[in-house]
């Protein structure tokens, strides 16, 4: 599915589009979901925009109004907030040089809609209060949202207590009509493991994204575009770049990277595939700092997983680019080697790669 496609700023109605275990894009109907706000300028000092977002104060509307115009450009300020920080900043650099201006357009476009709560969205299933301890997790069936908020937050790029400001008074139940940012919705992939035609999971080094979770075949359902395109990952500003093959920036994004103990693997290595809904391997002898007293555990699928819901595999035996279960934590913290996302733009990146493209490491 191309950039474009994907970031589509033309959202009159909300229609979702799902993902299927095997990662294929399909076009299925949604709860109702209306532009009600459609008509407000995209000016965070506006009138329309203050009467429709009494609970924040005029400098998180106007924060709020660039990440979301960032994310449909295809820079990812990566969680929306509304929050000023070193994610925005570096989005806004990057949109900057890639376009010339700080000038993001969209001013008839609203950095808000209104997003109706089914009941399939209320019913789940959702895991509730999941456990840190890598063992809990390999009992847990699926590795669900905790929450129909949290869903409703990574659906929206948007993190739970921004949510819970843009609604003060939703119980978030179903037949609901709240306030979300005017994003494309992310949904993940249902919690079943993509088949691998008998590939097997690999051993992680120290990460659990480098457990291989799902290493898939060269002909594997990775959905890239014709064209050639390249992922430049730099370490400094905690950046992830897809550049078309005229060296363009067609997508932008942060990303946590590595550490002292498990540095990022400096190089030019390939894609082998993309696995989505990996299961994951966990081999407590190969991390540092595991717990001593734990013992070889798989754990299931699902948004929560300690990959998330997609593995982008590298050349590099033992890393990948893929999601996460804590969104906010990308761009602020370390991992223990490989390249983290967010869910959904970990998706979008697997969207425009393709097994043997370039991946630079710097």
């Amino acid at each position: 599915m191309k950039l474009l496609t994907y970031l589509s700023t033309a959202l009159p109605v909300i229609a979702v589009s799902a993902l299927s275990a095997s990662g294929e894009l399909q076009t299925q109907p949604r709860p109702t979901a209306t532009n009600a706000t459609s008509e407000m300028p995209a000016n965070p000092k506006a009138p329309g925009l203050a009467e429709a977002l009494p609970s924040l104060d005029a400098k998180t509307r106007q924060i709020l109004a660039r990440q979301v115009a960032l994310d449909r450009a295809g820079f990812s300020p990566g969680e929306i907030d509304g929050a000023a920080g070193a994610n925005l900043d570096r989005a806004m650099a990057a949109f900057k040089a890639a376009h010339g201006t700080a000038e993001l357009g969209g001013a008839s476009d609203s950095p808000v809609t209104t997003y109706t709560i089914s009941p399939e969205d209320a019913a789940g299933p959702f895991a509730g209060t999941l456990p840190e301890d890598m063992v809990e997790k390999s009992k847990l069936s699926a590795l669900s949202y905790a929450s129909v908020l949290e869903m409703l937050g990574e659906r929206f790029h948007a993190s739970p207590k921004l949510l819970q400001r843009l609604n003060p008074n939703a119980a978030f139940a179903a037949g609901e009509a709240i306030v979300v940012p005017n994003v494309e919705p992310f949904v993940a992939p249902t919690t079943t493991a993509e088949k691998t035609d008998g590939a097997k999971p690999g051993t992680a080094k120290a990460d659990p994204a480098k457990a291989d979770p799902a290493k898939t075949p060269a002909n594997a359902s990775a959905a890239g575009p014709d064209e050639v395109v390249t992922v430049i990952v730099t370490e400094r500003t905690k950046t992830l770049e897809v550049q078309n093959a005229e060296g363009k920036v067609i997508f932008h994004a942060p990303v946590t990277v590595g550490s002292k103990n498990d540095p990022l693997p400096v190089g030019d290595w390939k894609i082998n595939g993309v696995g989505r809904n990996p299961v994951f391997h966990y081999n407590p002898d190969l991390f540092w700092d595991a717990d001593p007293t734990h013992a070889k555990a798989k754990i299931a699928p699902g948004p929560n997983n300690p990959v998330g819901v997609v593995w982008i595999d590298l050349t590099k035996e033992h890393y990948g680019i893929h999601g996460t279960p804590e969104p906010s934590r990308i761009g602020h913290t370390e991992s223990h080697g490989c390249i983290r996302l967010t869910n959904w733009d970990a998706m979008r990146v697997a969207q425009l790669v393709k097994p043997g493209t370039k991946v630079t490491l710097r």
